[in-house]
């Protein structure tokens, strides 16, 4: 016997709903008050994984640090990781240290190196991801997972469909991301063309910490330094 499924109060949801709109409005205000405040930054995305004594957590803060040195603040997503260890890398330098942390279900704490002031909560991640590429200089993207992906496209899309202003994407670890840029270029740009060959000039990839720094230096040589849209 089929069970009688009860109508929706469509009513109900609508207006659920339209009291959410307040709570998105309120995460982009209180973004932007604080993020506007602040002078040129970078943000380093990276595996929350990361433990401090790999190499990658120790190639972010020695990074960040170097961005510092140059006068940039550092962002982050505000947890554990390789998030931890850009800002990290920031406190030590006496560089602005900032967190946009996200609401999860396994509760993610923000790490004890961000600024209290400049500590962000956020509950949308699609807030969170607009404070990101307003507000950043350049993505120093480290090796990651999804959520790393899913920040390092958000970007490329926004700067391939002119949405935003061009800004420096640096993929750092030459051996981790070779696979997924070889892909890019063999199956989406030759096999199918579904990028031009100019996307590829928004990517830039290196083992090098000292050319992170240079890249983005040398990008602003010719470009100013101001929100991306």
């Amino acid at each position: 016997m089929n069970k009688k499924v009860e109508p929706k109060n469509w009513n109900d949801i609508k207006t659920n709903d339209t009291w959410q709109i307040f709570r998105i409005m309120s995460e982009f205000v209180e973004g932007f008050e604080k993020m506007s405040q602040l002078g040129p930054a970078v943000t380093i995305f990276g595996s929350a994984r990361s433990k401090e004594d790999s190499e990658h957590y120790q190639k972010a803060v020695e990074i960040a640090r170097k961005l510092a040195k140059e006068g940039y603040g550092i962002i982050t997503g505000g947890g554990p990781g390789i998030m931890e260890a850009g800002n990290k890398g920031a406190k030590e330098e006496g560089a602005a240290s900032i967190g946009l942390n996200i609401d999860l279900p396994f509760e993610q704490e923000a790490n004890d190196y961000i600024d209290p002031d400049k500590l962000i909560d956020f509950r949308y991640f699609f807030v969170r991801k607009v404070m990101f590429v307003k507000y950043a200089q350049a993505f120093v993207v480290m090796p990651g997972g999804f959520g790393t992906l899913d920040e390092l496209f958000e970007a490329l899309t926004l700067i391939q469909t002119k949405k935003i202003t061009k800004f420096p994407v640096i993929l750092f670890d030459s051996k981790f991301w070779s696979g997924l840029i070889d892909w890019i270029k063999e199956t989406l740009l030759e096999k199918y063309h579904y990028i031009s060959p100019e996307d590829l000039d928004i990517i830039h990839i290196t083992d090098d910490t000292d050319e992170v720094v240079q890249i983005i230096n040398k990008f602003y040589e010719k470009y100013k330094l101001r929100p991306n849209f």
